[in-house]
C-alpha cells in the first residue's frame, strides 16, 4: 500500500521501508503483533460473555419462573467461560513481559485465539436461537472471533515452529 500526500512523521512510522524493497520481518515486531491480535479476539470473547450474562440474567422462561441464571447449568456454563478468558489474561500478560520469546507470543496467539473461540461457543450453544439470529451481538462476536484463525501466525505453523524447537533444543543438549 502507498499513501500520497499523507504526511507521518519519521517517529511515528514503523520501519519505513523504500518502495519494493525487499520485505524484512522484525522478530520483535512480529511478537507484539501476534500479542495485540490475541488481545483483540480476547476483547471479543469477553463482549460475548457479557451478552451471554446479561441475557442470562434478563431472560425468564414462562415455565421457570426465574432467569436461566438461576440455573447451575448457566452458572457452569459462565464458569467454563470466565476460566477460559482468565487463562488468556494469563497468557497475555506472560507473552507481553520483558523476554518473553517470539515462539512463546505466537503461542500464546494461538492459545488465546483458540480460549476465545471457545468461549463464544459456549455462550452460543447455551444461548440457543437467541445468540444466532442476525439481530443478536453474540452472533456477531462469534464470527468475528473465529476470524482469529486466519491471522498470523496461524495454528500450523505456530505448533509446528514449537515441536521444531523442542526437537532442536533436545538435538542441541547431546
Amino acid at each position: 500500500m502507498v499513501f500520497e500526500d499523507t504526511p507521518i512523521p519519521f517517529e511515528n512510522a514503523l520501519d519505513p521501508q523504500p518502495v519494493g524493497a525487499a520485505q524484512v520481518v522484525d522478530a520483535n515486531f512480529a511478537a507484539w503483533s501476534a500479542v495485540l491480535t490475541a488481545g483483540l479476539y480476547d476483547a471479543v470473547a469477553e463482549a460475548g460473555r457479557d451478552w451471554f450474562v446479561r441475557w442470562a440474567t434478563e431472560r425468564v422462561p414462562a415455565n421457570l419462573g426465574a432467569p436461566l441464571s438461576s440455573l447451575a447449568r448457566y452458572q457452569e456454563a459462565v464458569g467454563r467461560i470466565d476460566g477460559l478468558l482468565f487463562s488468556n489474561r494469563a497468557l497475555l500478560t506472560a507473552a507481553a513481559t520483558p523476554g518473553a520469546t517470539p515462539l512463546e507470543a505466537s503461542l500464546a496467539k494461538h492459545l488465546v485465539t483458540e480460549n476465545a473461540i471457545t468461549a463464544v461457543d459456549i455462550a452460543v450453544a447455551n444461548s440457543g436461537n437467541p445468540g444466532l439470529v442476525r439481530s443478536s451481538p453474540l452472533e456477531r462476536h462469534h464470527r468475528d472471533v473465529l476470524c482469529g484463525r486466519i491471522h498470523t501466525p496461524q495454528a500450523d505453523v505456530v505448533l509446528t515452529g514449537a515441536g521444531k524447537a523442542a526437537f532442536s533444543a533436545i538435538g542441541a543438549s547431546k
